[in-house]
């Protein structure tokens, strides 16, 4: 999915302007996706992809609507340890690191 989602990103980029991307960049213990998944967000809050969901995915969401209202990237650490939701299934438990930057289709200005 993630390599679908890069492959699409130019076109969706110009057909619905500036994007937030968030990419895994680094896991520490026991975490739902790996280095390197991405999710694209858009200004409505709107999401195509997954970082692994839950409440770890809403907090990077929230962080990327304000990374497309200052147009500035965000560097996000995940804290899965205390993802209350996670509590009962005891999958996960770790930490994400989540990078977040502002796309746009070339020439589009962010």
């Amino acid at each position: 999915m993630d390599r679908e989602l890069m492959l699409e990103l130019p076109q969706i980029c110009l057909q619905e302007g500036p994007l937030a991307l968030a990419t895994v960049v680094n896991v520490r213990g026991h975490c739902p996706r790996k280095a390197g998944a991405k999710m694209l967000i858009w200004p409505d809050g709107r999401i195509k992809g997954t970082i692994g969901g839950g409440c770890g995915e809403a907090e990077v969401r929230r962080e990327a609507l304000e990374v497309l209202a200052s147009g500035r990237p965000a560097y996000v650490v995940v804290d899965l340890w205390e993802d209350p939701a996670l509590e009962e299934s005891a999958v996960c438990g770790g930490k994400m690191e989540v990078f977040i930057e502002p796309v746009s289709a070339p020439g589009g200005g962010v």
